[in-house]
């Protein structure tokens, strides 16, 4: 199994292998008959990837299956454009994997679905838990197979497919937003948040399999609940989170601005075990623009929502993703745009330039700008967002942080501190560090950094 894309797709594809792996399935990287690979459709580069990755598994010799964002998106289209690919499969077919890869191995030819708009529809197909036993919070079980967990959506499984003291926890599934660049909702589905008893009963899974760290993963995390009635429900469940054996990190992710009110910012600030993190999806500042992408804000309200978290937590992470040269973007604009990253002090930032998207709104906005004056703003922005995250990391020189370690590279131990998420931040290397085990905790006192990265030296090792 091959996993493109965002950490949302790791959860799918460890779903995909709690279904295969119940159905007698065996996973080989060396001589596999199938190559399943779980694309991304989410920006022209992503799209590229995935093309190019199946290509490569079309090498192999063994039969290849393309699922996951790009085939939900494009479904025949793509069969058409990639007949090196034996089938590609629509989230429909997850439920049924085990005799859709069957089929193809026995030579039968699987006819692409037409794409269709998921908004009426359920992200994924549920499916029937089945044997063995998970307790709830509530003390309650539920069957499961040996070595698989409740996972997304609501009576589906999960096979973890990593060994390391982090793993995605998914809150929800689809976004019920209408972002005017956003083609996810149409081929993810409408939000549709996971009851609580299963995340929870996911949560003590994970824990009892080494992981140490959740990372909550949705197209929109503070919006879960709102579809089963309670819209404060996330500020209930962190604590839960936190408190369940083994946990010792929560972390969320892609967190709304506009949705960000008072009492969930108290809870991921000052909540034991739910780490101050606040992945924050801006896009941009100028509230001309945010208004034409169907979003809200401003420079001094973003800023005033920064302040409010630090005001808590003044070592909190922040993140966000911006969009560069969206149509009808001025000087003007693009001015309020760096005036707000020169005073947000943002840990990492993500920037994109824009570009048209096939079935979003912004594709019919007036006003585009020149695509030179779009790659000269980037440009521009990428320079001082760099030295701006350099100065950042910096800053933290001389804070004490706890760092969850990782792996080894050359005898130096390399984890994440608290404002740290996997994979799209940096990372802490610990030097004069003695002894440890991946999937411990390290208290260390930054030193020095190197752009976003830090370096810290050892202190000691936190006991469970």
């Amino acid at each position: 199994m091959v996993t493109l894309g965002c950490t949302r797709n790791d959860v799918d594809s460890e779903e995909l292998a709690g279904r295969l792996n119940q159905a007698g399935w065996e996973f080989d990287d060396e001589n596999p008959d199938v190559v399943l690979v779980n694309t991304c459709g989410f920006i022209e580069q992503a799209k590229q990837e995935s093309v190019d990755t199946l290509l490569e598994a079309a090498d192999t010799g063994a039969k290849v299956v393309a699922v996951g964002c790009m085939a939900e998106r494009y479904g025949e289209q793509l069969a058409e454009i990639m007949p090196e690919a034996d089938a590609v499969l629509s989230f429909d077919d997850y439920a049924s994997i085990d005799d859709r890869l069957n089929g193809i191995l026995r030579g039968e030819k699987h006819t692409a679905h037409t794409p269709k708009d998921r908004r009426t529809l359920l992200p994924i197909t549920p499916v029937q838990r089945h044997s063995s036993k998970v307790a709830t919070p509530g003390h309650h079980t539920v069957d499961l197979p040996e070595g698989v967990a409740p996972a997304s959506g609501p009576r589906v499984m999960r096979r973890r497919l990593g060994e390391g003291p982090v793993a995605p926890l998914k809150l929800a599934s689809g976004c019920d937003r209408r972002c005017t660049f956003c083609a996810i909702p149409s081929f993810r589905g409408s939000f549709l948040s996971r009851p609580p008893a299963d995340v929870l009963a996911e949560a003590q899974w994970l824990a009892e399999n080494g992981v140490k760290e959740l990372f909550l993963v949705s197209e929109n995390s503070t919006s879960y609940g709102k579809d089963l009635g309670d819209p404060r429900l996330l500020e209930q469940l962190l604590p839960q989170l936190a408190q369940v054996p083994g946990i010792e990190r929560v972390r969320a992710s892609y967190l709304q601005p506009a949705e960000m009110r008072p009492s969930l910012v108290k809870v991921l600030a000052s909540t034991p075990g739910v780490v101050p993190y606040f992945d924050l999806s801006f896009q941009h500042a100028s509230e001309p623009v945010l208004r034409r992408m169907r979003r809200f804000g401003s420079v001094e309200r973003f800023w005033e929502l920064l302040e409010s978290v630090r005001a808590l937590s003044p070592e909190a992470g922040a993140r966000s993703n911006f969009i560069v040269g969206f149509p009808g973007e001025t000087d003007h604009d693009f001015a309020e745009l760096e005036r707000f990253l020169i005073g947000a002090r943002l840990d990492t930032i993500g920037l994109f330039a824009y570009s048209d998207e096939d079935g979003t709104e912004a594709v019919d906005l007036p006003d585009k700008v020149p695509a030179d004056v779009v790659t000269s703003r980037f440009d521009h922005l990428s320079r001082l967002v760099e030295e701006l995250t350099a100065q950042r990391a910096e800053d933290r020189v001389g804070e004490t942080v706890t760092v969850l370690f990782e792996s080894l590279e050359d005898d130096q131990i390399e984890g994440r501190a608290a404002h740290q998420a996997p994979e799209v931040d940096g990372i802490t290397t610990i030097v004069d560090a003695p002894d440890v085990r991946v999937g411990d905790f390290v208290t260390a006192t930054v030193v020095a950094s190197d752009g976003v990265d830090l370096v810290a030296e050892f202190v000691s090792v936190l006991k469970e």
